[in-house]
């Protein structure tokens, strides 16, 4: 794949180091989102995955077609970076096999990214790696759409209103008054989910996600069937709990009447009863306009300091 870059364009490099079964459906959900998003900017948005997460076959053969090797993404300067986080390995971030590399990504974006956006699990990376703050497990996941307050009137938040709904799937967090105490600031709260959007901006704007803005109407939908799956195949012990603040009345009557099924004929075959179809036809994305504003306003922000700088460079002269 070519290496060169748009003129213009406000370059993203989406370093996508979600897992196989996801890696296609998280590129379509960032690129929706950005597409969405971009109005009046040209956006050019090209792919790259940390070459140190495990990986099948077919994943590999993808990424070969239609990524650009992280060494090539970063000498071509991107303006921005998103970077997803994966299904964790290890019990501390600091042992997973791509962790060193993650950290330098860090590193490249704190020093010549105008901007990032970091999600969940990349998150809690910079947080540990910049301040020594460690995510704290949770007892159950926590899994729905959660509406959180708007704590500041930063920019990034112009045009968004309160309560802002904001889907969430993870099985850790970070503590809210250590982000506060090392100088984070908290942009969305909700004391169901916790944090939701906080920023760190010192030579770089970083804007970290707890949440997933990106997701699509039946992401959350097709986690749990996952996990379902996971249940009936035995390699959990527990049913998962119903996505909170996500489903209709319909919906979680449909998922209520699989689960008692499954929970008196657990069988991996029992998976092909599972009503998706039928509950997803039932879901809103009540996330989706919050969700464009916020990346807008990014993509605003990016583009502004771009022209700062350029104006600088000028009035600089040869």
């Amino acid at each position: 794949m070519s290496s060169t870059r748009c003129d213009g364009a406000i370059f993203v490099g989406l370093v996508n180091n979600m897992p196989d079964a996801a890696l296609a459906s998280t590129e379509a959900q960032f690129s929706a989102l950005l597409a969405a998003a971009a109005g009046r900017h040209s956006v050019q948005l090209r792919f790259s995955s940390l070459p140190e997460v495990p990986r099948g076959p077919d994943a590999r053969a993808r990424i070969a077609r239609g990524y650009w090797p992280i060494e090539t993404l970063l000498a071509a300067e991107p303006d921005a970076l998103i970077v997803t986080g994966t299904e964790p390995i290890a019990a501390r971030l600091a042992d997973e096999p791509y962790w060193r590399r993650l950290v330098e990504l860090i590193t490249w974006a704190e020093e010549h990214a105008v901007a990032s956006i970091w999600s969940c699990l990349a998150a809690h990376a910079v947080v540990e790696s910049i301040d020594g703050i460690q995510r704290r497990r949770l007892a159950e996941k926590r899994c729905g759409v959660f509406a959180h307050d708007i704590l500041a009137g930063h920019a990034l938040l112009d045009g968004v209103s309160a309560p802002l709904p904001m889907p969430h799937s993870r099985w850790n967090e970070l503590p809210v008054e250590a982000l506060r105490a090392a100088g984070y600031e908290i942009l969305s709260f909700s004391p169901e989910s916790g944090a939701d959007a906080f920023v760190r901006h010192d030579q770089s704007l970083m804007l970290f996600f707890q949440g997933h803005p990106e997701y699509e109407d039946t992401t959350l939908l097709k986690e749990y069937r996952r996990d379902v799956g996971r249940y009936l195949n035995g390699q959990q012990s527990h049913y998962p709990t119903l996505p909170q603040g996500y489903l209709s009345a319909e919906g979680r009557e449909l998922l209520e009447a699989f689960e008692a099924r499954a929970l008196g004929e657990r069988s991996p075959a029992l998976l092909e009863d599972f009503p998706f179809a039928a509950a997803a036809a039932t879901l809103r994305n009540t996330w989706r306009p919050a969700a464009v504003t916020l990346y807008r306003n990014w993509l605003d922000f990016i583009a502004a300091a771009r022209a700062s700088s350029a104006e600088e460079v000028s009035l600089a002269g040869p």
